[in-house]
């Protein structure tokens, strides 16, 4: 009795590892059949949102050719390269629009996309990912708020820096009652993304273009 019982749980066994094996085989196929898919829709949301604060009548380059990797820069919340779309008129740069993100959102990581003038202005600021509470601190996003533009226009050099925080604090940047923390991470991370363009702005538009790339 106890040999048939040894083999049929080490049959059962046999055939749960092989189910086993089989699934993770699945799942390791299906993810590298739609790894290109995701990230190539990811990169046409990104595209949308620059469409949206860099205005195309502005340059006339192809900013997807013109695209360049951005080091790995922790002070504006990069531990990975990321991608900048660079805006040039007649050779000229007008503005670019790179990565960035707030660490100490109310539910983590604020991801978003901003477009800065060559002259240091804020064309405009997109979220492209949080985790904020839904109702409460998710109107950074423009499909649901207008708040974000409450950023166009402003510059290093039109807006002191102890004036890029929430009112509440002092600053002249305007929130919605019961979610302070959200805007404040954010106004922080955008002041510090324009601290970095400031210093490094001949290096970004002097970066060489991810052509190979953009023609895949």
């Amino acid at each position: 009795m106890s040999s048939t019982i040894l083999k049929h749980s080490t049959q059962t066994g046999a055939i749960l590892a092989m189910f086993a094996i089989v699934g993770t085989a699945f799942l390791v196929a299906t993810h590298f059949a739609t790894k290109d898919i995701i990230s190539e829709s990811e990169k046409q949301a990104k595209l949308e949102l620059i469409r949206q604060i860099v205005p195309q009548n502005t340059f006339d380059n192809d900013i997807i050719k013109d695209a360049a990797t951005l080091p790995a820069a922790p002070e504006i919340g990069n531990r990975e390269p990321t991608t900048v779309y660079r805006a040039t008129k007649e050779g000229t740069p007008v503005a670019a629009a790179l990565e960035a993100s707030a660490p100490d959102g109310y539910s983590g990581r604020i991801k978003f996309i901003i477009a800065i003038k060559a002259s240091g202005e804020i064309s405009g600021v997109r979220v492209i990912d949080h985790h904020e509470t839904p109702g409460l601190g998710d109107y950074i996003e423009i499909a649901k708020d207008k708040w974000i533009t409450i950023f166009d226009g402003n510059s290093l050099s039109n807006t002191q820096d102890m004036a890029w925080k929430v009112k509440k604090d002092g600053g002249k940047f305007e929130h919605n009652a019961g979610a302070t923390v959200t805007p404040r991470a954010l106004i922080k991370a955008v002041h510090k993304t324009l601290e970095y363009f400031r210093e490094n702005q001949d290096k970004i538009f002097a970066l060489p273009a991810n052509r190979q790339e953009a023609a895949k």
